[in-house]
């Protein structure tokens, strides 16, 4: 962790996927209810885990193809799926699309959330801290996933890339998030897990950041402070 800025911080804007909520374990398990209920193991003649691979491979680059911008939101949810079955010589577009669905539907009542996030949001809370959301996902799911992991009371604002018409590490939504907080830049700082989206994406907007380093990647050198757990914030704030 690098040394105290001197600076009275009044607003601290979290990420939620692989910050707080347990993205990986959460869309695995959601994956194994899909996998189940669609008999995956009788059509592609493959187990799960050789089935989550493929899916996990296919699902990341096409994410990273949608916050570049090349593919919409509904692409990306149903061809997941799609380029997966293919893989196992299944071009059933139906199938795909029906499984998008459930999972869709699932994965947002799922409520693993990383260790210490209750507690460090506690924390906060009491310290009077003004706590706050930006995130990429999607509106609903979201708003679901809060919910269902019972910490959606600990925020004010939630900035989405749907209600912003911007995605991190767009400064669009990090100017969008001060002024839906009524915050001012130099009492905010943004905490998250993705060294582009999160670290370098507010740096760039002139913010001071942590950099959640929960798989103890290499250390960012943008990030104004980096933890490797949660709890760690508290020698922060």
């Amino acid at each position: 962790m690098k040394p105290s800025t001197g600076k009275t911080y009044q607003h601290l804007f979290f990420d939620l996927d692989h910050t707080l909520w347990d993205f990986e374990t959460n869309a695995e398990h959601t994956m194994r209810s899909v996998y189940a209920e669609f008999v995956l193991d009788e059509k592609i003649g493959a187990g799960f885990d050789v089935f989550y691979k493929n899916y996990s491979a296919h699902n990341k680059l096409l994410w990273d193809r949608y916050q570049k911008g090349f593919i919409g939101v509904e692409e990306l949810k149903w061809k997941r799926m799609w380029r997966t079955l293919l893989d196992f010589k299944i071009g059933d577009e139906t199938l795909a699309r029906s499984m998008s669905v459930r999972f869709l539907e699932i994965l947002p009542t799922q409520n693993r959330t990383f260790p210490h996030t209750h507690e460090i949001l506690t924390y906060l809370s009491e310290k009077n801290y003004r706590l706050h959301l930006i995130t990429n996902g999607f509106e609903k799911t979201q708003r679901s996933k809060l919910k269902h992991s019972q910490i959606d009371h600990f925020f004010d604002c939630m900035i989405t890339s749907e209600n912003s018409n911007s995605m991190k590490p767009d400064a669009a939504i990090f100017a969008h998030a001060l002024n839906e907080a009524g915050a001012s830049v130099d009492v905010s700082i943004m905490i998250g897990d993705n060294p582009e989206a999160d670290i370098e994406g507010a740096a760039n907007a002139g913010w001071d950041t942590v950099f959640v380093n929960h798989i103890q990647a290499e250390p960012n050198q943008r990030a104004t402070f980096e933890v490797a757990h949660l709890s760690e914030l508290a020698t922060i704030f």
